[in-house]
């Protein structure tokens, strides 16, 4: 008996090759990664408690933002390969890889081997794709479980067996666990598409579908439901909630203000919960027309200061406030963030003001809200490479078909990747808040609708099927131009004469398919040589984080990349040890005290552009000092916000209490209960910087009003150091005691 041996698909090989490459390449050069991330997998590395709740300090003090699938898949990792900067950005880095295989898989399986390949490489060069992967940021170990899902799905068409169907949505379920509400985000396409797919009838749909979503809500909320049901005091603060609840944070924080661009405002605490109390509120202050006026130079930050995180480390952005209580700052300290009269709330890492997204640049980098979001200055570099030849791909592809006729399989799967596509790029066209790396989740249907429409295009064009021949040159042509205006913002770094020449060539091809549409040798050549073109532009930004170095607070792609060059984007940010302080005088009038112009020098910038993007640094000073003199409390010492904290918990595994969670704006503790801690020997020392976060502003005035500063030159790395301890250039240590023994 002959069996048909499976040919090893060569092109695929390359193409893998090039995916390993991008993903991996210099990924053990990142020692920290992301270090809200990788102080939580420290963290749970050391109990099974700290583990099941993704606690981001040993204590099991506060949470991360986010639930624990993904950072117990890092955990894991960590625990085979010991606790390294690789070992975590391990995970994601398959990930990646494996989405680049799950695509191909699927796209040849309907469309034909050479579709397969082009979406593989087409994924594989999606530049926002490996610069996100090569972080500990979660989006790409999410991509490739919703891709898992998406071949689950499609089993369960071919196959006709339900179980696959339920499975797939499983998945879904548990991407939710991994990143909430954005996992929801293809639920409209699997809707869908099983819908037109199956051959049952439709009440035999509506109950299978029913009871697929039954299982989805039942896995989604398995672990949010378990913990919410656990006594407050029994486990970690909801890091980043308001409520200190895991469902209000799914739909709060990471759901709906994800689309609005709304935070709420800081206030207390809503109530006592012992050790780890409820969450203030973060505040994303409204767009005023002032705020640009009062930014400041992001310096000093390496004192293991509150710098910009990410990784999803969103509320970031409201860490530098203190809603409207300045009077407590009055203590002959410099608050270093910026803080508008009246109390207004403070600013946040916009590129503009002007509206909700941010005005040109945007929030985070993400251009204003509109249709065309997509191709700003932000935003195309990342993801928008191909969206021209992606459009064309998919008019080729439904261009011939009829509601009312059988759909065909090649019009069914494209029905579903566009409408993963479509409500997924609608909402990055209008939402408030999100990051650039989150364009991620286009990348799966852009790299499948033009795999899967390139051939048929070709097919079209070689055939003169009439208005249909016409769409390759006009995409390629459109493709062209588009990507000439994402390079030329970089035409100092690129030079403008190899932007020039790939719009010049890109568009002379797609003249002369145009104007030679008969079948010859040429045009073959033509066509292969415009692709080449195309892929040029894509391919150099992919390795631009090998090339330049990546950000893994803030995955993002291009040759302005690197934690150097991503420092503009955070000039609407203040943090303490700025050049520029803030300061709130007897008349509650701001005054300001800024460095001039030449003294915000590049060093400060070399400093910062380690390997570690803006992370903390540790104080050896401080640390030793700390270590020496903690006397056994079970703290190290406590501080505002997990920026100051992180470096602590990485490099020792000590627990560090952060008073405010991420960014120092969670209401976690009252002034009672951080006594009660104080006088229960639990933590004496306290690293806070001139500032009040959210409605931590009483906690602040309640260590200095009751603690002992201790002398800078204890502790300090040297007196005019920025490298001075968690809160940077500004900060102070305090000993507290309520019995008042030192």
């Amino acid at each position: 008996m002959n069996r048909k041996k499976k040919k090893i698909d060569k092109w695929l090989v390359w193409i893998l090759t090039l995916a390993v490459a991008l993903n991996f390449t210099n990924i053990w050069k990142d020692e920290y990664v992301n270090q809200y991330y990788t102080s939580a997998v420290k963290s749970m590395m050391q109990n099974l408690h700290n583990f099941f709740f993704a606690s981001f300090d040993p204590a099991g003090f506060v949470t991360v933002d986010k639930p624990p699938v993904a950072f117990w898949i890092q955990t894991i990792s960590a625990k085979i390969f010991g606790f390294h900067g690789w070992s975590v950005i391990l995970p994601q880095a398959l990930a990646g890889v494996g989405s680049v295989i799950l695509l191909y898989v699927m796209i040849k399986k309907v469309f034909g081997v050479a579709a397969g390949r082009i979406a593989a490489l087409t994924m594989a060069i999606t530049p926002i794709v490996p610069a996100v992967s090569r972080t500990n940021n979660i989006d790409s170990l999410l991509v490739f479980t919703l891709l898992l899902a998406t071949w689950m799905l499609f089993k369960a068409i071919t196959i006709k067996k339900h179980r696959w169907l339920f499975l797939a949505f499983v998945l879904i379920g548990v991407g939710f666990n991994m990143k909430m509400m954005q996992a929801y985000m293809v639920l409209p396409a699997f809707y869908l598409f099983y819908w037109l797919s199956a051959k049952i009838d439709w009440k035999k749909k509506i109950s299978l579908l029913s009871g697929a979503t039954v299982l989805l809500i039942v896995v989604s909320l398995s672990w949010a439901t378990i913990v919410d049901l656990i006594p407050e005091d029994k486990r970690p603060y909801i890091g980043s909630s308001e409520t200190n609840s895991v469902l209000e944070l799914a739909l709060g924080y990471n759901g709906i203000s994800r689309l609005t661009g709304e935070m709420s405002g800081g206030g207390s605490p809503q109530g006592s919960r012992g050790q780890n109390e409820e969450q203030g509120e973060h505040l994303i202050p409204p767009s005023g027309d002032k705020q640009d006026e009062l930014a400041l130079e992001n310096e000093g930050m390496q004192g293991g200061g509150n710098t910009t995180d990410s990784s999803d480390n969103e509320n970031q952005q409201n860490s530098n406030l203190d809603s409207g209580q300045n009077s407590n700052l009055d203590s002959g300290q410099d608050s270093n963030f910026r803080n508008a009269p009246g109390g207004q709330s403070p600013p946040q890492m916009d590129g503009d003001n002007n509206d909700p997204g941010g005005g040109n640049a945007g929030r985070f980098n993400t251009g204003t809200p509109g249709m065309f979001r997509l191709i700003q200055d932000g935003l195309a570099d990342q993801i928008s490479w191909f969206l021209p030849l992606a459009i064309v791909s998919i008019i080729s592809l439904l261009g011939g078909a009829r509601v009312k006729e059988t759909l065909s399989t090649k019009v069914l799967h494209t029905v579903f990747w566009l409408a993963w596509l479509v409500p997924v790029a609608v909402f990055f066209s209008i939402a408030g808040f999100f990051h650039q790396y989150y364009l991620i989740m286009l990348a799966p249907p852009l790299a499948a609708v033009i795999g899967a429409g390139l051939p048929v295009l070709w097919k079209a064009y070689r055939g003169l099927e009439g208005w249909k021949s016409w769409l390759l040159p006009v995409g390629i042509a459109l493709t062209a131009g588009l990507q000439v205006s994402i390079m030329l913002p970089d035409r100092e770094t690129i030079g403008l004469a190899s932007i020039l020449a790939v719009g010049i060539i890109g568009i002379t091809l797609a003249l002369a398919l145009g104007s030679m549409k008969q079948r010859s040798a040429i045009n073959t050549y033509m066509m292969t040589a415009a692709l080449i073109v195309l892929v040029i532009g894509p391919l150099y930004w992919a390795m631009t984080p090998i090339l330049y170095g990546g950000n893994s607070m803030l995955p993002e792609a291009g040759p302005t990349s690197s934690q150097d060059e991503q420092l503009p984007q955070m000039d609407d940010m203040a943090f303490p040890g700025d050049e520029q302080d803030v300061s709130i005088n007897n008349n509650n009038q701001v005054d300001t005290n800024e460095a001039p112009n030449d003294e915000k020098s590049s060093t400060n910038r070399e400093k910062r552009n380690d390997g570690r993007g803006m992370n903390g640094q540790i104080n050896q000073s401080l640390l030793t000092f700390l270590e020496k003199n903690r006397n056994g409390t079970k703290y190290l010492f406590a501080t505002l916000d997990s920026t100051a904290a992180a470096p602590y918990i990485i490099e020792t595994g000590e627990a560090v209490m952060t008073m405010g969670g991420f960014s120092g704006a969670d209401s976690i503790l009252t002034v009672t209960e951080l006594e009660k801690l104080v006088a229960s020997g639990d933590v004496h020392y306290f690293l806070i910087g001139n500032r009040g976060m959210g409605g931590n502003s009483d906690i602040i005035s309640w260590i200095q009003e009751n603690g002992t500063e201790i002398p800078s030159e204890e502790w300090k790395e040297n007196e005019n150091s920025q490298q001075d301890g968690p809160g940077g250039g500004a900060s102070q240590l305090y000993y507290v005691d309520v019995k008042g023994e030192e």
